[in-house]
């Protein structure tokens, strides 16, 4: 969502780093996500932007679009809603533990050293750099952090399906 946020600023010519600009177009675009994990997408004002929204561009500029007050609050309650509307999803991201869903049933604070991160992120993003993501990471700091009472799972050394089974492991457990 924020992606999408901030590809629908960039195509508006909107200067990311202008927090006053961005606060002010935060409540204009209409943003949807699907919930089917077998078939994800996202659309901005009816456009399908699944793949724009993982641009070079978009991703360096996401930063400082999410650390918008007025659009942390407009996309933290777009997420609620979501979550709320289903009694089973799965939801990521940076701060979903600690401020979108601090009442969920499973947390998982899924971790990874930088090397391995950027090495699946670069067979995601052929343009993406170690360098990038520290510095995402960096700017990101203040949306990041472990819940309470969150399982934390290092994935250096697992592959994608390991880590799925980890946290179905994980939910199964919780609904018994």
């Amino acid at each position: 969502m924020y992606r999408a946020m901030t590809w629908w600023l960039l195509a508006r010519g909107a200067d990311t780093t202008d927090a006053e600009v961005v606060a002010s177009l935060a409540a204009e675009p209409v943003i949807e996500v699907g919930t089917d994990p077998d078939a994800p997408w996202t659309r901005v004002d009816g456009t399908d932007v699944s793949a724009a929204i993982r641009t070079r561009e978009v991703t360096a500029a996401v930063s400082a679009v999410a650390a918008v007050p007025q659009v942390r609050a407009r996309l933290i309650a777009m997420q609620r809603q979501i979550i709320a509307a289903s009694s089973r999803i799965v939801a990521e991201g940076r701060d979903i533990g600690t401020v979108v869903a601090p009442g969920a049933q499973v947390k998982v604070f899924l971790t990874a050293d930088g090397a391995a991160r950027a090495r699946r992120r670069a067979a995601e993003a052929s343009w993406s750099t170690r360098a990038d993501q520290d510095r995402r990471d960096q700017m990101d700091a203040a949306q990041s952090g472990k819940a309470a009472d969150a399982v934390e799972i290092d994935s250096t050394g697992l592959s994608l399906d390991e880590v799925v089974g980890t946290i179905v492991g994980l939910a199964l457990e919780k609904s018994r």
